[in-house]
């Protein structure tokens, strides 16, 4: 197993949740002052992946045991002394370990490219910094894993962090602000992004489509951002190779997801819900993870005549 710890410095500190602390070795690389407050943090894996954010720059890389090192990732390997044969070791040995899933994950790679499902890396905003306990709390209310790599940020003003991934590459990010001023959300995106597509297991044979990230993370969903479906999403979806489930926010916003569900000639799921809940993750706080899916499920249907009529009966609750 490749052990990226054992490059680290000496000076280092690790975190409950898995996270390893150090002075970045980035920032002086990027026009930003020496870091001197261990405001570097790399996440190993158990297969010898890992993840790396710096909270002082906003510089990030991964790497992904079985694939080829980044770019990224190798200047990082580069910025903390790894000799130049090592890194070349490592890559490797990493390409040793290619497994059926990485050829699978190569070819999904190139079809991706095919059809222009691409998105360019993009960097975490540089005031970002491990979550504090007001934003594990917000976190651990809203019945959100705390495995997902969350971020907290002050300025301008509080709040978590959420990256956006696609192939383990950050690519943009939202923050949702914990005070009760708007907007809520502020958000970096690229066109045609789908959030929740490195949630997915390899062995799943469904994926359950719904409009916000905290509704993916609830159940390992796909988040479309919106109350709209566009074409390079759809691309995205697709590409998956699942059956696609799509469960749209009960307020009238969200019927516009089950047309473009129905058009698309995907199945929809609008479950009879207590009252107040309006969205998954409204249904997870009250229900439970495990409670939640299986509403979803048993409330798909297929049928234009009865979504139809599911989607009439939903509109005529919302409007009385």
């Amino acid at each position: 197993m490749i052990d990226v710890v054992s490059f680290l410095p000496n000076k280092r500190k690790q975190t409950a949740s898995g996270w390893i602390s150090f002075n970045a070795p980035c920032c002086v690389h990027r026009g930003d002052t020496q870091d001197k407050r261990s405001r570097g943090g790399i996440k190993p894996g158990t297969d010898g992946s890992w993840s790396y954010h710096c909270f002082n720059c906003g510089y990030t890389a991964s790497f992904v045991l079985g694939r080829n090192l980044t770019f990224k990732a190798r200047k990082l390997l580069e910025w903390i002394n790894v000799p130049t044969e090592e890194i070349e070791r490592i890559n490797l040995e990493s390409l040793k370990h290619k497994s059926i899933e990485g050829l699978l994950g190569e070819r999904q790679d190139v079809i991706n490219k095919l059809q222009n499902i691409d998105f360019e890396d993009r960097d975490l905003p540089a005031t970002t910094q491990p979550l504090n306990d007001a934003a594990r709390e917000y976190l651990q209310n809203r019945r959100i894993p705390l495995d997902y790599p969350f971020l907290y940020k002050t300025m301008p003003r509080p709040g978590v962090v959420i990256p956006f991934t696609h192939n383990n590459q950050v690519v943009g990010h939202t923050t949702r602000f914990l005070d009760d001023r708007t907007p809520r959300y502020i958000q970096d995106t690229q066109s045609g992004y789908v959030f929740g597509t490195d949630l997915q297991k390899d062995t799943w044979q469904s994926v359950i489509v719904v409009e916000g990230v905290f509704d993916a993370l609830s159940i390992n969903g796909l988040a479309v951002l919106h109350a709209e479906i566009n074409d390079a999403q759809v691309r995205l979806i697709r590409s998956l190779g699942r059956d696609v489930v799509v469960v749209p926010d009960q307020d009238e916003a969200g019927m516009k997801l089950v047309d473009r569900a129905v058009e698309l000639g995907w199945s929809v799921s609008m479950p009879e819900w207590p009252v107040g809940v309006k969205d998954v993750n409204d249904a997870v706080i009250q229900l439970g993870r495990l409670g939640t899916l299986l509403t979803i499920m048993q409330a798909r249907e297929t049928s234009k005549i009865k979504i139809e009529l599911r989607k009439k009966q939903l509109v005529k609750r919302l409007r009385t």
